[in-house]
């Protein structure tokens, strides 16, 4: 909310989030119109959590009620805490002679503030409170209110009142409402409050941080969604913080320390020369520090013996805590701002030549301290001195130790690093290589386009130039390069360039650029001299990993298969793995699945003597190998190497594979009955993956999810739809692997008896043709199956025919059962719809024998939920029973609601038995689903909303209902239900 409703306030900040704050003041302030309820109330929060401007908006509400408002701040100015009643001599300058004159008791009360000082001198502040307790007692309707702002800063006397009119409420329209810090709230204030709240007389409001969507709406007009999502990070949903962050980040063409941020700093401007030293010496250095390390860089220590100061700084550092802008430890041993945005509202706010010279300070501090390279990185960068190779050291070391964890400030650091560093020949070659670190970490920070720059610039520097003598220092002739040297500074700035093609096409291929990916490799790998045996196989298996996600694998099948021998003749084990599982996944794809399983196993058997450590400049070969595993069906070994994975992939920090790994293991969960597990990773590889820029890449995580929600959600629920809708929308026009994938979980979500041409659609745009040849061969029965379900629904069985005997053809092909169970469900659909029930079933329930014989278990519930009415139609109505009770239970257990709720429309009728079932058993399908409904407890408007129907749909199937069992009532309905069992299994749903 944001209300601007008093003429003057049209700068006034915004106010939002505090709806339930100001509806709680209205209700105190309509009590004490009757003069019942608390007489006081205490608003307490952190600095800037919008204490002043709750009370702002509050004033403008109760003089729209019609009440007088008088508003005042105890200790307006440094100094003034000693004058008596300071906040109510403040607020009564607000009022004038025409209200002094129409209210007595106004006019005493300003009288008796505005003469406190000749009655304290004369007689103490007793019986001046008193008398002015007795005024407030005479205020007529519409009333008063009283509002006393920063109370923390008191005066004795505004305390005394205050603890006078809690202990003696006035029997008057009058409400008090205060606003302080607690932690600067003096002792003796503090309890008298404290007692108040006990007694009933104060009511205490406390306003925490808002909510991300406040700030968002309200706070950060014109900031990007991602900026504050940031800001809000920082500030912890302080809106004045979060306000002056966003001033300070995203509005730098104006002077520091000015708008919002003027206002946070403005509590520094009566500190003296130490105390704000402190305050900047502390800004600098950040986070948690001792206060020697403040001592050293608030005083330049040129021409001082360490230790000089100690005892004005500690002396500065007690007052800065009573200021409540710094807050030791409870041992006293370190301190930290009150707040974690100060300190970089505080630097901004430096000149940049006084900012420079602290990190200067630090940085020596920290040196001689014995610091981290990580803590002192950050004031090397801030001190920006000139070249200096020992200085880009210490950043290279602090990039290394913090890359994994935060590869945006690694890259950052490498930056600086080369910034220093001289450049002069000898450090060429270290240029290149941190170069091609700091792309790493771009990359890993995903920033994907920009760490693409740098790499085709680095790779241009590399260029191998005849005329150009390159060299490396000889650590046993450092005085100069000889032949040798130069042969090895050449070919390590080949070794560079090849590893920096290496790297580009993996961000080419990220981006969807699939042919530059392939011209980047293919210029090197034909390169002469060409790259050494060990790149020259990452060369090849990045080349298949483009051509394989471009779905043109067998074009380097042969090239692969030679990289392969090549790294077995070398013992080259992690060539080996890669190039075995790149194979596998390769023939995986293609549906060549002997192939695919022997070099799985073999690549498992190799991974598998691998350490951790080894496996992190290696775990894409583990997204390779757990999507091998599991497009074979192999669901037990997948989930092992793929959770091995994801554990190597976030402690070495490859956000990339990271992804891929949770949403292999999403899909595994997904497809072995795991619903609420498989959505929780499909979750985390989507936050993964939405900062790393490809829209492949999101495009797939996004379609998992979808496919994911779509049976974690009730039958006909949308979110699962537009979910998919959405990754489609995000791969676009994009012809790749997982472009296609996307594109078929679309077509999956769309309710196939509802829209079976849109189905179709989307199956043949992926799939390229009627047999939907372009699609993934080892998945393709599936799809296939699909869209033979689309050609029935359309009412072309000759179609739903043709494709299910291909699906048939292809399954028996691949020899994968879960894929022979789609076959057989599209060709039991087939027999459905001619009216061969047994001939169904037993389709169906061949389907779930495969399905259950690879672990499937949400393939295998569907099979079984598919047979059961056709079983019961050919006449075993207790198999069918038990067939749907198994798949209903299977989807259960895995989270499958959407199986859940197709079992229950669909269950098996009872047979005939001449009773109570004879009774039901005349319903339609229909009837008995809403009989079941109903005996739940639910109402007709429930059930509608259930089952998608309008409520005077339902009032007609429940008429129909009664008419045909003879009941009279919902109770006896319910009866009939329980007695028969036709509800049976569902009255556990929770």
């Amino acid at each position: 909310m944001d209300t601007f409703a008093d003429r003057g306030c049209a700068d006034r900040a915004p106010l939002v989030g505090r709806a339930r704050e100001l509806d709680r003041l209205d209700g105190l302030l309509g009590c004490r119109a009757e003069a019942v309820g608390p007489v006081a109330v205490d608003v307490t929060g952190e600095p800037g959590i919008g204490k002043t401007r709750l009370l702002t908006e509050f004033a403008v509400r109760a003089r729209r009620r019609g009440a007088t408002v008088l508003r005042g701040r105890a200790g307006t100015a440094e100094g003034d805490g000693g004058t008596p009643f300071q906040a109510v001599l403040d607020a009564c300058a607000d009022l004038d002679h025409g209200k002094r004159a129409a209210v007595p008791a106004l006019a005493e009360l300003a009288r008796l503030v505005e003469e406190a000082n000749g009655w304290e001198a004369q007689q103490g502040h007793g019986a001046l409170v008193r008398r002015i307790g007795a005024a407030l007692g005479r205020v007529p309707a519409p009333g008063l209110v009283l509002l006393l702002d920063d109370l923390h800063r008191a005066d004795p006397a505004t305390a005394a009142l205050l603890d006078h009119l809690l202990r003696h409420p006035p029997h008057a329209p009058v409400l008090v409402v205060t606003a302080r810090r607690e932690r600067q709230t003096p002792p003796a204030l503090a309890s008298s409050l404290a007692r108040a709240v006990d007694s009933g007389a104060l009511a205490g409001l406390d306003l925490g941080p808002l909510e991300p969507e406040d700030c968002a709406g309200g706070l950060a007009p014109g900031v990007p969604p991602e900026a504050v999502q940031e800001l809000y990070a920082a500030s912890g949903g302080n809106p004045l913080y979060f306000r002056a962050l966003a001033h300070t980040r995203h509005r730098r063409d104006e002077a520091p320390g000015t708008g919002p941020v003027a206002v946070l700093l403005d509590e520094l401007t009566p500190l003296g020369p130490t105390e704000r030293a402190v305050v900047e010496a502390a800004a600098v250095l950040g986070g948690r520090v001792t206060s020697e390390l403040v001592t050293a860089v608030a005083i330049d220590r040129r021409g001082g013996a360490p230790g000089d100061g100690q005892e004005a700084i500690d002396a500065a550092l007690r007052a800065l805590a009573g200021r409540d802008l710094v807050r030791p430890d409870q041992d006293g041993r370190t301190l930290g701002p009150r707040h974690p945005a100060l300190p970089e509202l505080v630097r901004g706010a430096l000149d940049p030549w006084r900012r420079r010279e602290l990190h200067r300070r630090a940085a020596a501090a920290l040196a001689r301290a014995g610091a981290p390279a990580t803590a002192r990185a950050p004031h090397l960068v801030g001190a920006a001195a000139g070249p200096d190779a020992e200085t880009a050291a210490v950043l290279v070391e602090a990039a290394e130790r913090t890359g994994t964890v935060d590869p945006a400030r690694a890259a950052h650091w490498l930056q600086a690093a080369l910034d220093h560093l001289p450049d002069t020949p000898e450090h060429h070659a270290g240029r290149h290589e941190l170069t091609l670190r700091r792309a790493q970490a771009l990359g890993a920070a995903g920033r994907v386009a920009e760490s693409r720059d740098v790499l085709h610039h680095l790779i241009d520097t590399c260029r191998p130039d005849p005329g150009r003598t390159e060299y490396i220092e000889d650590p046993e002739d450092p005085d100069g390069p000889d032949d040798t040297t130069r042969g090895a500074g050449s070919e390590h700035t080949a070794g560079i360039r090849t590893s920096a093609v290496l790297l580009c096409a993996f961000m080419e291929r990220h981006l969807g650029r699939y042919p530059e990916a392939d011209a980047l490799l293919r210029r090197e790998l034909e390169r002469s001299p060409g790259p050494r045996d060990g790149l020259r196989t990452g060369l090849v298996v990045e080349w298949g990993a483009r051509a394989l996600f471009a779905t043109r694998y067998p074009e380097v099948r042969e090239e692969v298969a030679r990289a392969l021998d090549e790294a077995r003749r070398r013992r080259d084990e992690a060539g080996t793995a890669e190039a075995l599982t790149l194979s596998a996944l390769g023939e995986a794809y293609e549906g060549e699945t002997v192939i695919a399983r022997a070099r799985a196993k073999e690549a498992a058997a190799l991974t598998d003597t691998f350490t951790d450590g080894r496996l992190a400049d290696h775990v894409e070969s583990l997204v390779r190998l757990g999507w091998t595993e599991a497009f074979l069906e192999e669901y037990g070994a997948a989930e092992r190497h793929t959770a091995r994975g994801i554990v190597v992939a976030r402690r070495a920090g490859r956000p990339f594979a990271l992804s891929q790994l949770l949403l292999c293991s999403a899909y595994v969960h997904f497809l072995t009955g795991n619903v609420a597990a498989a959505l929780d990773l499909a979750e985390e590889s989507l936050t993964v993956a939405r900062p790393l820029g490809g829209t492949e890449l999101l495009g797939f995580s996004r379609a998992i999810r979808a496919t994911v929600l779509l049976h974690a959600l009730p039958l006909g629920a949308p979110e699962g739809l537009a979910a998919a809708e959405e990754a489609a929308a995000t791969v676009g026009t994009a012809q790749s692997w997982w472009a296609t994938q996307a594109r078929c979980m679309l077509a999956h979500s769309v309710p196939l008896d509802q829209d079976p041409h849109r189905v179709r659609g989307a199956l043949l745009r992926a799939g390229g043709d009627r047999d939907l040849s372009r699609l993934q061969p080892s998945l393709r029965p599936g799809y296939l199956e699909l869209l033979a379900g689309a050609a029935l629904a359309a009412g072309d069985l000759p179609e739903a025919e043709r494709v299910a005997r291909r699906a048939l053809a292809e399954a028996a092909r691949l020899g994968l059962p879960v894929q022979r169970g789609a076959a057989r469900r599209a060709w039991g659909r087939v027999l459905a719809h001619r009216g061969e029930s047994a001939a169904a079933a037993e389709a169906f329930t061949e389907a779930a024998r495969e399905s259950a014989g690879s672990g499937a278990g949400l393939r295998e519930a569907h099979s079984l939920l598919l047979a059961a009415p056709h079983v019961q139609a050919a006449g075993d109505g207790a198999r069918a029973a038990a067939l749907w009770r198994r798949g209903r239970r299977l989807a259960a257990d895995g989270g499958a609601r959407m199986l859940v709720d197709l079992a229950d429309r669909t269950r098996p009728a009872p047979p005939d038995g001449g009773a109570p079932d004879g009774r039901l058993s005349v319903l339609t399908p229909r009837e008995r689903e809403i009989s079941v409904l109903v005996a739940e407890g639910l109402t007709n408007q429930a059930v509608a909303d259930r089952l998608c129907l309008s409520p005077r749909t339902v009032e007609s199937h429940v008429a129909r209902v009664y008419r045909k069992t003879g009941v009279e009532t919902r109770a006896g309905l319910a009866s009939l239900v329980v007695r028969t069992g036709v509800g049976e299994g569902q009255f556990s749903r929770g």
